[in-house]
């Protein structure tokens, strides 16, 4: 009887079918398009993470050691912020956009409609599992649509969570999660779906992409890449290193799609950036007879100066740090920073505990560009810095590989910020600063090329799950004979002018004059 009972509760083909029917019964019956039902599914969504913060909290804590801090603010509260612009924004957004018409079809009127696509997939990721499981499906309530979640069985408790609370909070008959592994994910895209978001890898996204291919189902994929950060000379440098870190390991200690993967500085300047000046003024200072302020100047390590008032003279012990989030994950980021020609580089950090799967904010100097940290994105607590003969030839390093979700650049030149902007094809950019694009959202948040494809934040998410429907309006008045037969030399050249907006040209078709 035991096996039976288990059987019954593998989630297979058979059961991804009875999901995807019962949820697009749902939706062709209309009630996912009603505005009342999106909006009180988003209010929902709000009063589950109000009434569950403390639970939520301590699932991300149990998957990866997420400080609270990085669980309330960078998940929970950009989350509750998605959720509130949604629900201000959503009539506007479901309101028809009006189009211009040409002469070639006056007289008439034009919108264009949003219409949800129907039922859709989103599979999400484990780095961020709370805020880049439901984030995507603001957007999709928001367009009108049903929804699958499926969140990453890498976080489990954050997983069970969201099945636990949306089908606590949310209409199950229009929006369910489901849990599981490859399995799982594996038959629900064996699924015909009316859009799929995927974020993740590449390597998992071109399976997604190829069981997409089989419905001819739209995807969007959030991937990542190698994120650069160009470090021009004549910056603050102390403010600059500061918002380094906080986008490195003040991001899930390095586990984000957006975190700074390597820097990338001139050869001279690579020493400042590792050891930063520091200006002391003392007053008055009776030991050398001096009235007036002495200044001083002493050297000391910047990274190793700001992250141990961060984190501590022992970052393995601190609170304000994630952990890596298994043991897979663990031994690629020690693979990485093992290597022969890498080992050597290490100018602060590279401590390790693999009871606790904790590794310390690593800086490296001087990597070789042939080594495996550089030749594959880290999603870990390691920064490695490449030195350069002159900053603009940072830019040929960078557009010589694939294109990353995220580039940063730190510098007061405004030609070389322009130069930036003109030269780097990325997901998104941010000039003095690295990460806080993804707080703007009236900003689209995505990829281009390896790094993904489609976009989502704000508005863009709404776009992201809905179809723009044209929609033309014609009268019975003005039927003109012109577009039917018999065709005529004088039909011809009118029907250019009126395709071509050429009044001049109608005049003079309609009087019968040629161009000569």
């Amino acid at each position: 009887m035991a096996s039976e009972v288990e059987k019954k509760a593998v989630f297979d083909i058979d059961s991804a079918k009875e999901v995807v029917q019962e949820l697009r019964a749902s939706f062709v019956a209309g009630k996912t398009k009603d505005y009342e039902w999106r909006r009180t599914q988003l209010k929902a969504m709000l009063k589950l993470m109000d009434e569950n913060e403390p639970q939520i909290v301590a699932a991300l804590r149990d998957d990866l050691s997420k400080p609270e801090l990085e669980s309330s603010i960078y998940e929970i509260a950009m989350l509750k912020n998605s959720c509130k612009l949604a629900l201000k924004k959503m009539k506007h957004w479901m309101m028809p956009e009006k189009a211009k018409t040409s002469l070639a079809t006056f007289p008439s009127s034009a919108e264009i409609v949003s219409e949800p696509l129907g039922v859709v997939l989103v599979i999400s990721a484990w780095n961020y599992p709370f805020l880049l499981s439901l984030d995507p499906v603001i957007g999709a309530i928001a367009a009108g649509n049903a929804i699958v979640l499926k969140p990453s069985e890498i976080s489990p408790a954050t997983a069970s969570l969201l099945a636990k609370l949306v089908a606590n909070y949310m209409d199950s008959s229009c929006i369910k999660v489901v849990e599981g592994a490859v399995p799982e994910t594996t038959a629900l895209l064996e699924q015909k779906w009316d859009k799929i978001m995927y974020t993740g890898n590449g390597r998992i996204a071109r399976i997604v992409m190829a069981a997409a291919a089989k419905h001819l189902t739209p995807v969007v994929l959030e991937l990542g890449g190698k994120c650069p950060v160009i470090v021009d000379s004549g910056i603050n440098l102390q403010v600059a290193t500061r918002r380094i870190i906080a986008g490195k390991w003040g991001c899930n200690n390095g586990q984000a799609c957006i975190s700074p993967d390597y820097i990338i500085t001139t050869k001279d300047y690579a020493v400042e950036l590792v050891r930063l000046p520091v200006y002391v003024y003392i007053c008055n200072l009776v030991l050398f007879n001096l009235s007036s302020q002495a200044l001083f100047i002493l050297q000391v390590d910047s990274f190793k100066c700001e992250l141990e008032l961060f984190y501590g003279k022992n970052p393995l012990e601190s609170k304000d740090l994630s952990r890596v989030v298994n043991s897979n994950h663990f031994a690629r980021l020690l693979k990485l920073l093992d290597e022969d020609k890498v080992s050597s580089k290490i100018v602060y950090g590279g401590e390790r505990d693999k009871s606790n799967l904790k590794i310390a904010p690593t800086v490296l100097l001087d990597v070789p560009q042939d080594s495996l940290i550089m030749n594959e994105e880290i999603f870990g607590p390691l920064l490695p810095i490449i030195t350069i003969d002159k900053v603009e030839d940072s830019f040929d390093l960078i557009t010589s590989g694939t294109k990353p979700l995220a580039a940063y650049m730190f510098t007061n030149n405004k030609k070389l910020k322009e130069k930036f902007v003109e030269k780097v094809s990325a997901g998104g950019l941010v000039i003095n600063d690295t990460t806080v694009h993804l707080a703007e959202p009236t900003l689209p948040f995505g990829g281009v090329g390896d790094s993904g494809m489609g976009a989502y934040h704000g508005k863009f998410s709404f776009d992201t799950f809905s179809h723009k429907k044209a929609v033309l309006y014609r009268s019975f008045a003005g039927d003109a004979p012109l577009r039917y037969p018999p065709y005529t030399n004088g039909k011809l050249r009118l029907l250019k002018s009126l395709l071509g907006g050429s009044i001049l040209g109608i005049i003079r078709a309609l009087m019968g004059w040629s161009k000569a």
